[in-house]
């Protein structure tokens, strides 16, 4: 399997408010704030309690964060993705979601966005980030599907 340094963790802190500090093992640091997620998500909402949260620490081959004594644990392309989506950006879960909701092969959603099968695989694994005007393209395109006009 290709090493994907992109979401291999090499450090964590955390911060106020239910806040994490990433260090990725490309170089990226990101911010996320995971208070939505623990208010919504009956499995994280022993991390209200701030001295579960503080507990935070990367998982011993770097793939996630965990709480406590591993009882609770977060992956670390879940929150690279959400990271970048709460800073403004558009995360490559977005790719995967839109080419299963289209039926849409690797090689057909390249097609249909007038671009290489590899620069696509880039972004879908979150190797590059999407450019905007690329996931302004998927969805005209789908709009355009839903309306019967695009071919």
């Amino acid at each position: 399997m290709k090493n994907r340094n992109h979401f291999r963790l090499t450090q964590v802190r955390t911060l106020e408010n239910f806040r994490l500090n990433l260090s990725y093992a490309d170089g990226a640091e990101f911010n996320v704030d995971l208070s939505d997620w623990i208010k919504s998500s009956v499995s994280l909402q022993p991390l209200q309690d701030q001295s579960l949260f503080t507990t935070a620490k990367v998982s011993e081959l770097g793939r996630a964060v965990e709480f406590g004594k591993g009882e609770i644990d977060l992956a670390a392309d879940n929150l690279r993705n959400l990271a970048i989506e709460q800073s403004g950006g558009i995360g490559h879960e977005r790719i995967w979601n839109w080419m299963y909701a289209n039926n849409l092969t690797l090689d057909g959603a390249a097609e249909v966005l007038g671009i290489s099968r590899r620069m696509l695989a880039y972004y879908r694994n979150g190797e590059k980030s999407i450019p905007r005007h690329i996931w302004l393209a998927c969805v005209g395109w789908e709009t355009l599907q839903k309306h019967g006009v695009a071919a």
